[in-house]
Protein backbone atom coordinates (compact mmCIF):
# COMPACT_ATOMS: atom_id res chain seq x y z
CA UNK A 1 0.00 0.00 0.00
CA UNK A 2 2.85 2.50 0.79
CA UNK A 3 4.21 2.09 -2.78
CA UNK A 4 0.58 3.18 -3.84
CA UNK A 5 0.78 6.40 -1.84
CA UNK A 6 4.43 7.37 -2.80
CA UNK A 7 3.22 7.01 -6.88
CA UNK A 8 0.28 8.97 -6.34
CA UNK A 9 2.65 12.00 -3.86
CA UNK A 10 5.32 11.86 -6.84
CA UNK A 11 2.67 12.87 -9.38
CA UNK A 12 0.57 15.12 -7.13
CA UNK A 13 3.63 17.09 -6.22
CA UNK A 14 4.58 17.27 -10.20
CA UNK A 15 1.52 18.61 -11.45
CA UNK A 16 1.22 21.23 -8.00
CA UNK A 17 4.28 22.41 -8.89
CA UNK A 18 3.85 22.81 -12.56
CA UNK A 19 3.05 26.41 -13.62
CA UNK A 20 2.55 25.79 -17.90
CA UNK A 21 1.96 22.53 -17.27
CA UNK A 22 -1.67 23.06 -15.98
CA UNK A 23 -2.44 25.58 -18.71
CA UNK A 24 -1.74 23.19 -21.51
CA UNK A 25 -3.87 20.35 -19.88
CA UNK A 26 -6.70 22.52 -20.01
CA UNK A 27 -6.48 23.41 -23.27
CA UNK A 28 -6.08 20.02 -24.38
CA UNK A 29 -9.47 18.94 -21.71
CA UNK A 30 -11.28 21.91 -23.72
CA UNK A 31 -10.23 20.86 -27.05
CA UNK A 32 -11.28 17.01 -26.51
CA UNK A 33 -14.65 18.17 -25.14
CA UNK A 34 -15.40 20.20 -28.40
CA UNK A 35 -13.88 17.15 -30.60
CA UNK A 36 -15.71 14.54 -28.73
CA UNK A 37 -19.23 16.77 -27.58
CA UNK A 38 -19.86 19.72 -29.77
CA UNK A 39 -18.58 18.22 -33.03
CA UNK A 40 -20.92 15.03 -32.59
CA UNK A 41 -23.94 17.40 -31.77
CA UNK A 42 -23.62 19.63 -35.07
CA UNK A 43 -21.86 17.13 -37.74
CA UNK A 44 -22.30 13.20 -36.66
CA UNK A 45 -26.02 13.61 -36.22
CA UNK A 46 -27.09 9.64 -35.49
CA UNK A 47 -27.89 8.67 -39.32
CA UNK A 48 -28.93 5.27 -38.07
CA UNK A 49 -31.89 6.36 -36.01
CA UNK A 50 -34.83 6.24 -39.13
CA UNK A 51 -34.01 2.74 -39.06
CA UNK A 52 -36.38 0.74 -36.86
CA UNK A 53 -35.15 -3.12 -36.74
CA UNK A 54 -31.53 -4.22 -36.33
CA UNK A 55 -31.25 -5.70 -39.69
CA UNK A 56 -32.35 -2.34 -41.79
CA UNK A 57 -29.91 -0.54 -39.33
CA UNK A 58 -26.92 -3.33 -41.04
CA UNK A 59 -28.05 -3.28 -43.94
CA UNK A 60 -27.24 0.58 -44.22
CA UNK A 61 -23.67 0.03 -42.72
CA UNK A 62 -23.44 -2.99 -44.97
CA UNK A 63 -24.71 -0.39 -47.82
CA UNK A 64 -22.25 2.80 -47.03
CA UNK A 65 -19.32 0.63 -46.60
CA UNK A 66 -19.32 -0.97 -50.04
CA UNK A 67 -19.87 2.70 -51.56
Amino acid sequence: MNIFRRIYNFYYEGFRDMTVGKTLWLLIIVKLFVMFVILKLFFFQSQLGKYETQQEKSGAVIENLLK
